[in-house]
């Protein structure tokens, strides 16, 4: 095996990745042993790709040839190979031809073109080039190879072109800018969204382990697919039956008449290897695997476990599970009940992830009892390959979901969670019950390494995000309720409306604990001896409410001491509700059968709704959720409210810094590290590098009654760079009072960062002090945020600043660089 400059493989150049069409291939170095992979490749070229490539017919390649393109350096000379079933499909290289500048060229199989292939290949090439110190990159086309010069548009590189000698030379820079990542992060989106897309409408599924006994698991998954009304074609793959269910069987999923989209593989674990074999020669496109014994049951169970995905993924397909419950598909187009779950669920608007089957199955259930109904549903069991991250880009993508609930057990990529997740909360609220926050322990069978920040260092991230955190199902689905069935905000202070005086300071003390605002409370009667008369007055309350553009929700309460009060109540709601425009919760307590509308007979005893039935979702719209305590409505209220003040509240700006200072700190940076893996840099190498974003050291420190602070930015192995803030001193550290944020930062970020710890209060004039300059303090984050965001080598870097009235004097700088690069990792799935 070839190594690079360091002595060492640069395996972490290799990921697997999803091309345009969704089909997923793997990208890694080339080696040696590629010699004959690549002869074969060369030799399924057109003679046109061929002509595009080598300026000339260049029928097969020499031995020189190959041992010239498969021995390379990996640091001067880097080639990557991008693979399906062990078959190269496409090459890219570069070769250095000045100290920052190298030559780039890559070529992609004929029959794979058009697939977005060259943009990815560009994209890795460019990760590993910076990772070697190179900064630019030249490429020589023929004009008429148009389809290479879309690639390196299209990728967002801006070109510099010059025609030379009937060929064009086409020039630029490789470092990141806002318009690359806002490219390569939409091509993510787009490929790993149709994936998804692929796997939840299929055309043919083929169950794999099918069983004739009621009760196996192939027998049951065959049983939901057809009493859920699946619209596509079904086989059951079965050594002996000839049908099972009424569906035709096979012997071999090999032997399949029509292309099979979805195998759906119930056989035991040390036979799904094969089953895998069987599906890649077939062309099966995805794959859900119910069975268990992977890496939740050891050591042997774990190898089994990657031997699929490499197998699965070296194919072009993708895989949910091990160990899943299934994948469920609502559009009636599709009916798509791959799973355990009995009953197909109504067709509605909330997407739901999870990864154990059994809480899966648990919180369908629970959904199905309050009405909730779904778009489309993944369990992903042990997770080894489509993830949360992967279904989150598919709903950004699906104009037929609107509320996004997840139960998540770990984050295998927390840095591309948060990423995909701040993007879509601004259009969809997303809901996440996270088990293992305080202990970050594990479920069976998922592997990911540990953070080391603390765990409200997490919380405070993800919450950044958008995300609606929750602390039990219960509350996930409270929420859930309020965001499928009620309107969007538009303020974020709360209207009281109850039936008694008491009730009403009951539900202003369980507001203001939920850190609600009380815009208002008024009390109307809702009496058994004139029902309809009093009805009027919450009527004409409901619509005032309304009406107030200061109030963002409305919590009724009431709770009948007759029976008749209750209808009086129900009425009413249904009558106003659907008409406003404010969300509307209500606290009470009923027998639900006796007075929720819908069929005769209904008797749904847990069902917290008025209005409409199990039966149609679609008359859901518009229903009142109906808490048994004011305390579980206030919470709900609350985070549906907060999340309105995070769409509302100005994002900010991010700084500027001009394009020559961060050259001087690329130079710097380069300089340092010049082919070490990890450096620290002495003082005045970090004071140049702070000078970069306008940050001078004052090493003699502040003024004496100045408050010591410090800013911090670490790399964490799952979040990527991490900057907090907090006071220097034994209380804050005893109390871990510092607050946290991820790069890039705008003002209104530092602001809130420099506000947030217990003591920051000690900045602000607590106690009759003179207030530090606080915009002084925004600024040092900013510049910091920003050096994170500028130079991805940048690992570590702690200021310790004395803030006072006239300004903010940086006393000391740590900070140490690292060459790993993670460019690479955050695109791959």
């Amino acid at each position: 095996m070839a190594v690079d400059a360091q002595g060492e493989f640069p395996a972490h150049w290799a990921a697997d990745v999803v091309l345009r069409d969704g089909r997923p291939c793997h990208i890694r170095p080339i080696e040696p042993s590629d010699a004959d992979r690549l002869r074969e490749f060369h030799a399924a070229l057109s003679e046109r790709t061929i002509y595009y490539r080598y300026f000339a017919p260049y029928p097969e390649l020499t031995a020189a040839d190959v041992k010239r393109f498969t021995e390379v350096d990996y640091h001067d000379r880097v080639a990557l190979i991008a693979t399906v079933a062990d078959e190269i499909i496409g090459v890219g290289r570069f070769d250095r031809s000045t100290p920052d500048e190298a030559e780039v060229a890559f070529t992609v199989r004929d029959d794979h073109q058009g697939r977005g292939l060259g943009s990815v290949l560009l994209e890795h090439l460019a990760a590993a080039a910076r990772e070697r110190g190179i900064n630019r990159f030249f490429a020589d086309v023929l004009p008429q190879n148009r389809r290479m010069q879309a690639t390196f548009e299209e990728s967002g590189y801006r070109t510099r072109r010059e025609l030379e000698d009937g060929y064009l030379r086409l020039e630029f820079a490789i470092e990141p800018t806002a318009r690359m990542r806002a490219v390569m992060e939409a091509r993510e989106r787009a490929t790993e969204a149709r994936s998804i897309r692929r796997l939840l409408n299929p055309e043919t599924v083929a169950v794999i382990g099918a069983s004739r006994t009621p009760g196996q698991a192939g027998h049951e998954l065959l049983r939901h697919l057809h009493e859920g009304g699946f619209t596509g074609t079904v086989y059951a793959v079965h050594p002996e039956a000839d049908s099972i269910l009424g569906f035709p069987c096979l012997r071999s999923v090999t032997q399949a008449t029509v292309p099979v989209d979805l195998a759906i593989v119930a056989v035991p674990a040390d036979a799904v290897l094969g089953v895998v074999n069987d599906c890649a020669e077939a062309g099966v496109r995805g794959l859900v695997v119910v069975s268990a014994g992977f890496a939740e049951s050891g050591e042997d169970g774990r190898v089994r476990q990657r031997d699929l995905v490499n197998q699965a993924r070296g194919n072009g397909m993708r895989v949910v599970g091990p160990a899943a419950l299934g994948v469920i598909n609502t559009d009636p187009h599709v009916r798509l009940n791959a799973s355990f779950v009995q009953t197909m669920p109504a067709r509605g608007r909330v997407g739901f992830f999870c990864q154990s089957g059994g809480l899966g199955r648990v919180i369908i259930d629970r959904m199905m009892s309050r009405g909730l109904a779904l778009s489309t549903f993944v369990s992903a069991g042990n997770r080894s390959d489509v993830s949360g991250n992967d279904m989150l880009q598919f709903w950004s993508e699906s104009n037929v979901t609107d509320v996004v609930l997840l139960y998540l057990e770990s984050l295998g990529n927390p840095r591309k969670f948060t990423r995909i997740a701040k993007r879509l909360s601004r259009s969809k609220p997303v809901v996440a019950v996270r088990s293992g926050r305080s202990s970050q322990a594990l479920p069976l069978g998922h592997s990911v390494r540990k953070s080391a920040l603390p765990a409200a260092a997490i919380d405070s991230l993800i919450d950044q995000c958008g995300v609606i955190q929750t602390s039990s199902v219960r509350e996930l689905l409270d929420i859930a309720s309020v965001l499928a069935f009620q309107p969007a905000p538009k303020a974020t202070s709360v209207a009281i409306i109850a039936t008694a005086e008491a009730l009403s300071v009951l539900a202003v003390d369980a507001a203001l604990a939920a850190g609600i605002n009380v815009a208002w409370n008024t009390t109307v009667a809702v009496s058994q001896s004139s029902p309809a008369a009093d009805s009027q007055s919450l009527h004409d309350a409901l619509r005032r409410a309304d009406r107030d553009e200061t109030i963002g929700a409305v919590l009724v309460v009431h709770v009948p001491p007759m029976p008749s009060d209750v209808k009086a109540l129900r009425d009413c709601l249904l009558a106003v509700v659907p008409d406003l425009s404010t969300p509307v919760v209500a606290v009470t307590t009923w027998n639900a059968g006796e007075v929720r509308q819908g069929r005769a007979g209904d008797r749904v005893e847990h069902s917290p709704w008025i209005g409409g039935t199990l039966a149609d979702a679609s008359a859901q719209a518009g229903s009142v959720p109906i808490f048994s305590t004011v305390e579980e409505a206030a919470v709900a209220l609350a985070a549906v409210l907060r999340r309105a003040a995070w769409i509302a509240r100005d994002p900010g700006q991010l700084p500027e810094f001009a394009q020559a200072t961060v050259s001087a700190g690329q130079e710097l940076v380069d300089a340092a590290l010049a082919g070490r893996e990890r450096v620290e840099l002495s003082d005045e190498q970090s004071a140049i590098l702070l000078g970069c974003v306008g940050v001078s050291v004052n090493p003699t420190g502040g003024p004496p009654d100045g408050i010591p602070c410090r800013i911090e930015l670490v790399t964490d192995d799952l979040f990527g760079s991490v900057l907090s803030f907090g006071l220097i001193g034994d209380i804050p550290e005893l109390l871990g009072d510092r607050a946290y944020a991820s790069p890039p930062l705008t003002d209104v970020d530092a602001a809130d960062l420099v506000r947030a710890p217990a003591t920051a209060a000690l900045l602000q004039g607590h106690g009759g002090s003179a207030p530090v300059d606080l915009k002084a303090l925004e600024l040092l984050v900013c510049a910091v945020a920003a050096l994170a965001d500028t130079y991805s080598e940048l690992s570590d870097l702690t200021l310790d600043v004395a803030a006072h009235p006239h300004g903010a004097d940086v006393v000391l700088v740590q900070a140490s660089l690292s060459s790993v690069s993670f460019a690479t990792e955050r695109r791959a799935m």
